[in-house]
């Protein structure tokens, strides 16, 4: 007798059979700056969690050592992402040639801290300090990213020669008025090598710029050099309102086999706190943020063949 069908046999048309990929997450879910003990920290209790990938932020290149963090992530069966920060004095538009010059040495920095780490993507607003809008003509904002690329390539050849892809990331309105959508991000990237640049798409912020998000990461394509994931409100994926599915299938459909990593911050870090707007807590504890954000996108994907 033929054994009955099971419904998770069964491809239904709403239910995408999604490939099984990487999860990660930002350790700014617990801490800013990140720093050795911090990472010595975290590292075991994400990796005995079930993560794969942990996401280092370099607010400052001396913060942490990438050799060390070489050996921890090593030790605990860790792979690695960087996020680059771009904080206050960090500018590559329309600003004086000596902060576009230090600019493109801390981002040159950081390529090297994930060339280190085995990293192959360093991602972040790399054009201009978080919190800087002003307004843009049709033409300004052409000659902008002209002037963008202009900068931003001589980190970008340093990256290829590091074997390390920047993940260009559009923020949100309120926190910049230069690179807001998919669109805007490729026609930076457009500009340049696509061996060494791309998107990073944070869905926090495509929650709030795009009409269409499964459209917007369709258009996004083969450009798409890195995923960051969190709720809609900051808090942990499948806890809001977003369509996860749609959204893992869209990513699936263009081709993107890299990771998911949640990022989100923590409140309890008055720093952090302030310039990422986190007011309240977004989960019982941090580290529910995290296990059930995992739980809920390792629940959307099949179990990889052994």
């Amino acid at each position: 007798m033929a054994r009955p069908t099971r419904e998770s046999d069964v491809a239904l048309p709403d239910r995408p059979r999604l490939r099984p990929r990487a999860v990660g997450v930002n350790t700014w879910v617990w801490a800013s700056p990140l720093t050795d003990t911090a990472l010595r920290e975290i590292a075991p209790r994400v990796a005995a969690w079930g993560f794969d990938v942990i996401e280092l932020p370099v607010e400052h290149p001396d913060d942490w050592d990438p050799d060390l963090a070489a050996r921890v992530l090593a030790e605990h069966g860790l792979t690695a992402s960087v996020s680059l920060v771009m904080g206050d004095g960090r500018e590559l538009v329309a600003a004086d040639a000596a902060t576009v010059r230090s600019t493109q040495d801390y981002l040159r920095r950081v390529v090297d801290a994930a060339a280190t780490v085995g990293a192959p993507v360093i991602g972040g607003p790399a054009y201009a300090s978080v919190g800087r809008t002003w307004r843009l003509r049709p033409d300004e904002r052409e000659a902008a990213y002209d002037e963008l690329a202009e900068h931003l390539g001589p980190v970008v050849e340093h990256a290829v020669a590091a074997g390390v892809v920047v993940g260009l990331e559009p923020l949100n309105r309120y926190e910049t008025s230069l690179v807001n959508t998919v669109d805007q991000g490729l026609e930076v990237v457009g500009r340049l090598p696509a061996e060494g640049i791309g998107l990073m798409l944070d869905v926090y912020h495509m929650n709030i710029e795009e009409a269409d998000l499964p459209a917007a990461i369709a258009r996004a394509g083969e450009r798409i050099a890195h995923v960051q994931v969190c709720g809609n409100d900051r808090g942990a994926p499948g806890a809001d309102h977003l369509d996860w599915p749609a959204i893992l299938a869209a990513l699936d459909g263009a081709g993107y086999d890299g990771p998911l990593v949640i990022e989100s911050f923590t409140a309890e870090n008055a720093t952090i706190a302030t310039a990422a707007s986190i007011w309240r807590p977004l989960a019982p504890t941090q580290d529910a943020l995290a296990v059930d954000g995992l739980a809920y996108l390792k629940g959307l994907m099949p179990t990889p063949e052994p």
